[in-house]
């Protein structure tokens, strides 16, 4: 059984929104956990993960959402059973109100990392800006956070011999840029720096935890990123499950690797490099090597106790 099997019979069965926490400690009850083909350290987490990347895809999906705080789920096919409206307005009104921004930037670090890692089979490592030498490149500056997409978990191996034979690995590089918030009055700041600091990668990512709804705004937004083609990314620093991609990048085939030499400048982008390169050779990824992933539950208390 699959995540996605599993949470659709528990779903059918129950015949009401749940949260994927709810989903989970219902199928344990069941015993239906015992039944996965493959469970993890946190199965929790990867089974929110899947049902919420599946709920995205809304012309190929049998599951949907309503709520934010708790997002539940149900599937579509017994939508008539309940209220959905009703479940809608049951939010607290408390809650939808202006947000004071009383965290930092390096906060959003760990739910940049948890997204990437459960959402775009990531691995990311923070870079610390305080290591570049800018002595020969000027004002150069570094992106806040790079990642890498790999093939192991999902080549056969003599697949990925043969495909570092020929040269051919078929990782993804990707860039992210974080920003606490983002609004009209900083957008193009924020963007071109983004751009600047993002254009050697596959993909390239501007990542914010508020991000103005203005309808300006978002149409300029768009814009540039259909222009450029920078993706955006709104974390939930409330429920990080309900993190996603308002604005999908392109992707680039061909890595600009003039730009990628200057960037060995700073330590932790150059220990970045050589850890790709070791995974690679090894055909094995030394996840305690990259930035640590937290489970949502935990990112959440350990950003309330900074506040």
């Amino acid at each position: 059984m699959t995540f996605l099997e599993l949470a659709k019979k528990v779903l059918s069965e129950i015949k009401k929104p749940l949260t994927a926490n709810e989903i989970w400690e219902i199928a344990k009850e069941k015993g239906y956990d015992q039944k996965l083909n493959k469970q993890g350290k946190t199965p929790w987490a990867t089974l929110g993960a899947q049902i919420y990347v599946n709920v995205r895809d809304k012309s190929n999906t049998e599951f949907a959402s309503v709520g934010k705080r708790p997002k539940r789920f149900y599937l579509k096919s017994q939508k008539s059973l309940f209220d959905i409206e009703k479940i809608e307005t049951e939010e607290n009104p408390a809650e939808i109100t202006e947000k004071k921004i009383n965290f930092l930037e390096k906060d959003l670090h760990p739910f940049l990392s948890y997204f990437a890692n459960y959402h775009l089979k990531c691995f990311t490592k923070t870079i610390n800006h305080s290591k570049s030498t800018k002595k020969e490149f000027g004002e150069w500056v570094h992106p806040d956070i790079v990642g890498c997409i790999f093939p192991i978990d999902e080549w056969d191996t003599q697949v990925l011999n043969l495909s570092s034979a020929i040269g051919n690995t078929s990782i993804k590089i990707i860039s992210f840029e974080l920003k606490r918030e983002l609004n009209l009055g900083k957008l193009r700041e924020s963007f071109f720096q983004c751009v600047s600091n993002s254009s050697w990668a596959n993909e390239s990512y501007l990542v914010a935890a508020e991000i103005s709804k203005n309808e300006d705004f978002m149409n300029e937004l768009t814009r540039l990123s259909t222009s450029f083609g920078i993706g955006v990314i709104k974390l939930d620093i409330e429920e990080p499950i309900s993190s996603e991609i308002i604005l999908p990048a392109k992707t680039r085939d061909n890595l600009d690797w003039e730009t990628i030499n200057k960037l060995t400048l700073n330590r932790d982008f150059k220990e970045f490099l050589k850890r790709i390169k070791n995974d690679l050779q090894s055909n094995e990824i030394r996840k305690e090597k990259y930035d640590k992933i937290y489970e949502p539950e935990e990112l959440v208390k350990r950003l309330k106790m900074k506040k």
